[in-house]
């Protein structure tokens, strides 16, 4: 650590943490000897009602049969997950002494196995203790965590591969977690056989995250602006600011959304589109997973929390909800409108790949370009127009910018820096798309 503040006390330096990762058609089948060579005597296997009666959890369960593996299933994951529905989770994880988890399913499962895994690991600590501040302590974690195999269904979060896991704070309405390189998955299972099942607007929902992971991490505030510099690198957050290695993650993975997206939505039998969009998912996750994401999915967290009476289309659940990448892609034509001013030339090199002609294009006019790029591709996949679509109005941008506040572990990452005047604004711009 540098004897002199460095300039501003910014940071100086970038860590690279991810989980390991095996790809290929079928590998669930694996998992029952992943176990056995872990020694692993009790297992808990965490999904949600849907999943578990899916062909993912049975190739799960068929591989924890062949191998006399001793589990017990946890089924009861909320999608979209809350502060009590991880609490539950974790008195199930605490009452069972578990020494492995395997988490079969999108975010919200993997993500509740996370938290399960870390505080039955800590079972003195408080659940406020390991929360982002400012709603919690944000404490770093010390404690060593039992091994975790994460096998997504969905090709979106990317939470196989990151130290994040996110639920809604039900007391304050809006969406916070917890981020630590110590809460990463052991392994991530990737088998594009999972991604089969998924109907069509999960794919696009899921698919949205993986664009914005994508553009967000590649645009944020690079490594060396951000500040504090830790003083201790335990102290260093998950989410770091742009740099070169992240970088190269996050434009690949743009290329593949841009490429198979339209195909893996429209065409379920396309499993070229499909198994691409499952890779892409984790490739978005080893970029923004370490650079960290912005402005879309700090708005995002409110949009999520707020929810009134919104059902999509293809989930099959009992209360609202606004799927994730929903929430997140809708303000995405406003935000990049807004940051390009720093760094217009990631802006317009991310509107190139996404299909924009940029021959003749002028940098200032950067963020618009990649604005408009963005609504095409939106809408040619029916994607609802606008925040006002899924029920908010300009009444509820008050209470949006409130709910947006609180989240800066990510708003901070924004290369330009943001009034609640600006939140407002960029909200109001998000309440019609076309």
């Amino acid at each position: 650590v540098p004897e002199q503040p460095t300039l501003g006390n910014t940071d100086y330096a970038f860590e690279m943490a991810i989980s390991n990762i095996r790809y290929g058609e079928g590998v669930t089948k694996e998992i029952g000897m992943d176990l056995q060579n872990l020694g692993a005597r009790r297992v808990c296997l965490m999904t949600d009602k849907n999943l578990s009666k899916l062909p993912p959890v049975n190739a799960v369960l068929n591989s924890l049969a062949k191998y006399g593996i001793n589990f017990q299933m946890y089924d009861n994951v909320r999608v979209e997950p809350t502060d009590q529905s991880f609490l539950d989770a974790i008195q199930f994880a605490r009452k069972g002494e578990f020494d492995a988890y395997v988490a079969v399913g999108g975010g919200s499962v993997i993500d509740t196995c996370k938290a399960a895994n870390l505080y039955a690991a800590s079972p003195s600590s408080e659940f406020l203790d390991y929360v982002n501040a400012p709603i919690g302590k944000g404490k770093p974690v010390t404690v060593p965590l039992k091994p975790l195999i994460a096998v997504p269904t969905t090709s979106g979060t990317g939470s196989e591969t990151t130290g994040v896991a996110i639920f809604d704070f039900k007391e304050l309405k809006v969406k916070t977690g917890i981020a630590s390189r110590a809460i990463k998955p052991t392994l991530g299972i990737i088998d594009p056989l999972h991604t089969l099942s998924m109907p069509e607007r999960i794919v696009a929902n899921s698919g949205f995250d993986v664009l914005c992971h994508a553009l967000e991490s590649y645009t944020a505030l690079p490594y060396n602006k951000r500040s504090p510099c830790p003083s201790n690198p335990i102290e260093r957050p998950a989410y770091q600011g742009s740099n070169p290695v992240s970088d190269v993650w996050a434009l690949h993975a743009l290329r593949i959304v841009a490429k198979y997206l339209k195909r893996a939505i429209r065409n379920p039998e396309d499993h070229e589109a499909r198994a691409n969009m499952h890779l892409a998912s984790a490739f978005a996750g080893i970029g923004f997973g370490n650079a960290g994401v912005h402005l879309c999915h700090g708005m995002s967290y409110p949009i999520s929390g707020l929810v009134k009476t919104y059902k999509p289309k293809d989930y099959n659940v009992d209360h609202s909800l606004v799927p994730h990448g929903l929430s997140v892609v809708l303000t995405s034509p406003a935000v990049f409108a807004f940051t390009a001013q720093i760094h217009p030339e990631r802006h317009l090199e991310a509107a190139e790949i996404l299909g924009a002609d940029i021959r003749t294009a002028r940098i200032k006019d950067a963020g618009l370009i990649l604005a408009d790029t963005l609504r095409k591709f939106l809408f040619d996949l029916n994607v609802d127009d606008g925040l006002a679509a899924i029920g908010y109005s300009k009444a509820d941008i008050p209470a949006l910018v409130k709910g947006t506040l609180p989240q800066e572990r990510v708003t901070k990452l924004s290369p330009r820096p943001q009034t609640e005047e600006d939140l407002s604004a960029l909200f109001e711009a998000s309440m019609k798309l076309y």
